[in-house]
């Protein structure tokens, strides 16, 4: 695997370790600016409603220039987000920098996907997608920790100053070692825009808002889970998300590894058994042991969908993928958010705090009638003379291919 990937998993590393430190950080962010907690929250909804709508934005913007440039114009983003959420004189001004630093977060992983899927042979692009985002799995066990720890020992100004300078590394690496990749010829806007009405690249997205839906129903309410079920301090709720992240790494890897193998096969597993996890929490949530194993389950199933997927929508995108890629890593918050409500609703309607795991299991079982729905499809695209709806001819394919 070329250097240049550890560039993009750096900037990976950093822009994993903003999305989620802030979670841990809410009553210190606001004790100082006086504000609810619920107010607070508004940090990552802002967060995630910045990547479901940058991501598009911000790849049709790039579309007119080299993606190593366009990458290093994310991660400066990024870099200025930060620093204004570490200097914010107030909460709307931190606010906004939540917010201009998540405009870099969709666009970053999804060129980042197809120009690391570039660098290396056929046979090794889901691995190197993978590696890729290591850095962002590797940011739940080491960086959101370490950036908790920080902003409750020094301040969480000092915790958000770090991240940006995290940024720098990634911008430097990504200058010096992602080779100069110009924009691919005869590929314009529209072609972008077509490959969004590909029937399999939609059901590909559908999949990964149900699928990583699934695992947030369920991890969005683990600290009241926790408490309240299992019996944890409140303390531990930090390492369980540790194991959470351990199993997020080993999932990837993982994903990355058998997705260039096997890539519907893996997903039929990985999803089906996300689901079965996800429907046993109800009960292993009651057992402090079996709840731990099943939080690094759900992190590990729920991550081995990621290559896979990302892989899936950059095959089925053909020669115009950047778009669509970029717009999948939106799908992912969008997911966050749909699975965070409904475990809201079922848990507001009295069911309990476990309650949200079994909207997890019934998202990640949707998931996986979706799969096979996309695998039937594909095998009747597959026979002569049958083309499925929304699907790109090969004479067009071949027009706008790299």
């Amino acid at each position: 695997m070329p250097l240049a990937l550890l560039a993009l998993a750096i900037g990976a590393f950093g822009i994993g370790t903003t999305e989620f430190v802030i979670m841990g950080l809410l009553p210190e962010v606001a004790g100082d600016f006086d504000v609810s907690i619920p107010t607070a929250g508004y940090l990552v909804t802002g967060y995630a409603l910045g990547v479901m709508f940058g991501a598009p934005l911000m790849t049709v913007l790039g579309t007119k220039i080299s993606r190593k440039r366009m990458l290093m114009l994310l991660m400066g983003l990024f870099i200025v987000g930060n620093l204004l959420s570490a200097l914010a004189p107030s909460f709307g001004v931190m606010l906004i920098g939540r917010v201009v630093a998540s405009l870099a977060h969709g666009a970053f992983f999804g060129i980042g996907s197809v120009v690391a899927a570039d660098l290396v042979a056929p046979d090794k692009k889901a691995g190197a997608i993978a590696l890729m985002f290591t850095g962002l799995t590797v940011a739940n066990v080491v960086g959101v920790p370490l950036g908790t720890l920080v902003g409750q020992s020094i301040g969480w100004r000092v915790t958000f100053g770090l991240v940006a300078a995290l940024g720098v590394v990634g911008l430097a690496g990504i200058a010096k070692l992602v080779p100069d990749m110009p924009k691919p010829e005869g590929v314009r806007l529209r072609h972008e825009l077509a490959a969004l009405k590909n029937v399999q690249v939609l059901l590909a997205m559908a999949m990964t808002v149900l699928g990583f839906g699934g695992v947030f129903a369920a991890i969005t309410y683990i600290a009241p889970m926790m408490t309240h079920a299992a019996g944890f301090a409140d303390g531990s709720v930090t390492w369980l998300l540790v194991l959470f992240g351990l199993g997020m790494v080993g999932g990837n890897l993982i994903g990355g590894r058998y997705a260039d193998r096997a890539l519907m096969p893996l997903l039929y597993v990985s999803l089906g058994a996300l689901a079965v996890v996800l429907a046993l929490f109800t009960l292993t949530a009651h057992n402090k042991v079996a709840a731990a194993v099943t939080i690094a389950l759900i992190g590990a199933l729920g991550f081995a969908t990621v290559p896979p997927l990302q892989k899936r929508v950059l095959d089925q995108a053909h020669g115009a993928p950047t778009l669509a890629s970029a717009v999948n890593i939106g799908a992912f918050n969008l997911g966050n958010a749909l699975s965070a409500w409904l475990g809201g609703l079922v848990i507001a309607a009295g069911l309990g705090y476990t309650a949200p795991n079994w909207v997890g299991a019934v998202l990640a079982a949707g998931a996986l009638v979706l799969a096979v729905v996309s695998a039937a499809l594909e095998r009747r695209d597959a026979i002569p003379g049958t083309v499925v709806a929304g699907s790109v001819p090969t004479e067009q394919r071949t027009a706008i291919s790299h």
